[in-house]
C-alpha cells in the first residue's frame, strides 16, 4: 500500500453472540495498525447508528449521548472507544468512524423481504407511515464514501464521528408501498420505537447533496438502480 493512502475498512460482524461481535474491535484495530505500518493519512471505520439506541425523538447528532440497546450496538460502540484511544496515541493519522443509518436493500425491511411472504410492520399509533428511520440508498452511500476519501486525500479536516444518511427520516410503510412489496400491520407492539433519526448537518456541510434525498421515492429508485447494476 503506498504511503499516504486512505483506508476504508468496511469489515465487521453483524450477527452472533457478544463474543463473536467483539471481532468488530479486532478488525478495526487491525486496520488502524495497518495504517500505521504503511503511513496512511486517514482511516475510515464502519460503525452504526445502533450506537445511539432508541434515541429521544429528535434527530441524533454525533455528540449526543450513546445508549445502545442490543449487542451489535454495544460492540460498535466498543469499537469506537478503542479507535478513539488509538487515534489519541497516533495523532499523525486521521480516523473517522462512520455511523451509518439504514441502507436501503441491506436492511431487514427491504433486503430481508422474501418473495411471496408479506412483511409484517409494527404499527405506530397516530399515523400510517410506520416506524420512521434515517436511510441512505446504496448508490448514494458509495458516492458519500468516495467523496470522503477524496476529502481525506486533500487533507481536509474530518471529524472523528460522522453520521451517514440522507437528510430526514422516512416511514417504513412508505418504503414498502413505494417498492410495491406485500406487507401488513402486525399486532400492537409497546416496545416499538416510533422514530430514530440522524442529524446529518455535519455530512451535508462536507459533501452537500451527496447522500441524496431521504424520501421513499428517491431511496427506492436508488436501491433499484443498484440492483440493476449488480444483477
Amino acid at each position: 500500500m503506498p504511503r499516504g493512502s486512505v483506508i476504508l475498512n468496511l469489515a465487521g460482524v453483524t450477527r452472533g453472540d457478544e463474543t463473536a461481535l467483539t471481532a468488530n474491535v479486532t478488525l478495526a484495530l487491525a486496520a488502524l495498525d495497518a495504517a500505521q505500518e504503511t503511513a496512511a493519512r486517514h482511516v475510515f471505520l464502519c460503525s452504526s447508528a445502533a450506537v445511539y439506541g432508541a434515541g429521544h425523538g429528535q434527530d441524533l447528532g454525533e455528540e449526543d449521548p450513546t445508549d445502545p440497546v442490543n449487542p451489535y450496538g454495544r460492540a460498535k460502540l466498543a469499537m469506537e472507544v478503542a479507535a478513539e484511544r488509538w487515534a489519541a496515541e497516533h495523532p499523525a493519522i486521521g480516523v473517522t468512524v462512520l455511523r451509518i443509518g439504514n441502507v436501503a436493500g441491506a436492511d431487514a425491511l427491504l433486503g430481508g423481504a422474501v418473495a411471496g411472504r408479506p412483511v409484517t410492520l409494527d404499527p405506530v399509533p397516530g399515523h400510517d407511515r410506520g416506524p420512521e428511520r434515517s436511510y441512505i440508498g446504496p448508490w448514494a452511500l458509495g458516492r458519500v464514501l468516495a467523496g470522503l476519501a477524496d476529502l481525506a486525500c486533500t487533507d481536509q479536516p474530518l471529524p472523528f464521528r460522522l453520521n451517514i444518511a440522507a437528510p430526514g427520516v422516512v416511514g417504513m410503510a412508505d418504503l414498502l408501498r413505494t417498492a410495491d412489496l406485500p406487507w401488513g400491520w402486525g399486532p400492537p407492539n409497546p416496545s416499538a420505537v416510533a422514530r430514530v433519526g440522524l442529524n446529518t448537518a455535519r455530512l451535508e456541510a462536507l459533501l452537500p447533496g451527496a447522500a441524496g434525498a431521504g424520501n421513499a421515492e428517491a431511496l427506492i429508485a436508488d436501491w433499484r438502480r443498484w440492483k440493476e447494476a449488480t444483477a
